[in-house]
C-alpha cells in the first residue's frame, strides 16, 4: 500500500464535473494515501477547487485543456475530434505509462471507442466487456457484459468469464470466484449455440474457471454465482431492470410510511433499520464500471453521480492496480489457451 499510485482523471466528464470529480478525489485519497492525481480539464475551474481541499495539495497535477467530450457526442466523432479532450488525454496518460489507471464519468460510448484505440486490447482478448458489481443476498457479485457487445460468440463469453473471475478476485477479494452463464434455464440443452459452446469450454478439463453452470435471472439477486456472464444486450437489460426494481421498492416503502398517521409513527421506530437498507442499496457504493480486456485500466463512473460515487469509482481502479489485475488476466488467458481437449459442439435443444 506504500507504493506510489498515479490515477488520471477526466475532470470535465459527467453531469456534476468538475466539482464532483475533485471532491471525489479528495475522499478517495483518505482511503488511498499513496494516490497521486493527474487532473485533465480547464485549469481555471480546477485550480480553485483543488485549492480548497488541503488533502489534494502536493498530490495533484492539473493538465490544462479547454476541450472535453459532451454527453451527446457520437463515439466516432469523439474519436476523430477529441484528441485533445480531457477524456482522451487521461487515456493517453495510461497508455504512456504516466498513470496506472484512469477514471471518467463522461460519455460511455466515446470512452469505450477512445479506450480501445488508445490502450488496445490484451493479447488473447477479442473484445472488451463492461463489468460492474452489485449487491446480492450473499454479498456482491460481478455482472458482464453490460452493453459493449450486443452479439457474442462462445469464445467471447469464455473470455468474459476469465476477465470477470479476475475482477472478482482483485476488487471483491473472493479467493476462488464461482462463475455462471446467464441462461433461460438450468438444463444442459437450454440456450443458444454461443451459451452452450461457452459452457462446454468452461467445463473442459484443465479450465482455470470455477464454473457452476447455468444461472437464471432470479439467481442474479440471490448471489448464486460470484460472476455472471452474458452478452451485452442481455446484461444491460438485466442491470437496468435491477436498478429500476430497487428504485421502485424504495418508492413503495416511502409511500407506505406516508400513508397514515400510524404509519408515520411506525417510521420513527423503523428509521434506523431503513437507514441500513438505504445504505445497502445506495448505488454510489457500487459505482464504477470497468472496461475489461484492455491493456490498461479504464473505469467508467456513472455520469450523474456525486463525489461519494466518484470516489467509489476511483477506489475500483486503485484496487485493480494494487492487486495486479492485468497480470492476473494475462496468466488466466495463458492457462485457458492451454485447454485444448474440448468436448464436441453441444446438440441443439428441442423446443
Amino acid at each position: 500500500m506504500s507504493d506510489r499510485l498515479v490515477v488520471a482523471l477526466d475532470a470535465m466528464g459527467g453531469d456534476k464535473a468538475p466539482d464532483a470529480v475533485v471532491k471525489g478525489a479528495a475522499i478517495a485519497r483518505e482511503r488511498f494515501p499513496q494516490i497521486q492525481f493527474l487532473l485533465f480539464g480547464v485549469e481555471s475551474r480546477l485550480a480553485p477547487l483543488v485549492e480548497k481541499l488541503p488533502i489534494l495539495k502536493g498530490c495533484s497535477t492539473i493538465r490544462h485543456t479547454d476541450n472535453y467530450i459532451t454527453g451527446d457526442a457520437k463515439p466516432s466523432t469523439a474519436l476523430r475530434q477529441g484528441r485533445q479532450s480531457s477524456m482522451r488525454l487521461a487515456l493517453d496518460a495510461v497508455a504512456a505509462g504516466e498513470a496506472q489507471c484512469m477514471v471518467s464519468a463522461g460519455n460511455t460510448g466515446a470512452l469505450m471507442a477512445m479506450a480501445k484505440f488508445a490502450l488496445k486490447t490484451l493479447p488473447g482478448i477479442d473484445r472488451p466487456a463492461i463489468a460492474t458489481f452489485f449487491p446480492t443476498r450473499r454479498g456482491e457479485s460481478v455482472l458482464l457484459d453490460l452493453g459493449a457487445n450486443v452479439e457474442c460468440d462462445a469464445e467471447n463469453l469464455v473470455q468474459f468469464a476469465l476477465m470477470g473471475e479476475v475482477f472478482a478476485r482483485t476488487v471483491l477479494g473472493v479467493s476462488r470466484p464461482s462463475v455462471g452463464l446467464l441462461n433461460i434455464g438450468s438444463e444442459e440443452l437450454k440456450g443458444n449455440d454461443a451459451v452452450r459452446g461457452a459452457a462446454a469450454r468452461l467445463r473442459a478439463p484443465g479450465s482455470p474457471i470455477n464454473f457452476v453452470g447455468y444461472v437464471e435471472g432470479d439467481d442474479i439477486g440471490a448471489g448464486s454465482a460470484d460472476v455472471i456472464v452474458t452478452d451485452g444486450f442481455t446484461g444491460n437489460v438485466a442491470l437496468k431492470t435491477a436498478e429500476g426494481t430497487a428504485k421502485l421498492f424504495l418508492e413503495f416503502v416511502r409511500t407506505a410510511f406516508a400513508s397514515s398517521t400510524l404509519a408515520k409513527l411506525g417510521y420513527v421506530f423503523a428509521k434506523p433499520a431503513l437507514q441500513k437498507l438505504r445504505e445497502r442499496l445506495d448505488v454510489r457504493r457500487y459505482n464504477g464500471a470497468v472496461f475489461l480486456g484492455l491493456d490498461g485500466i479504464a473505469v467508467k463512473s456513472h455520469g450523474g453521480t456525486d463525489e461519494l460515487g466518484f470516489a467509489s469509482a476511483i477506489a475500483v481502479g486503485a484496487d485493480m492496480v494494487i492487486n495486479g489485475f492485468l497480470d492476473k488476466i494475462r496468466d488466466d488467458i495463458a492457462r485457458m489457451s492451454a485447454v485444448t481437449d474440448l468436448p464436441e459442439k453441444p446438440q441443439t435443444a428441442a423446443i
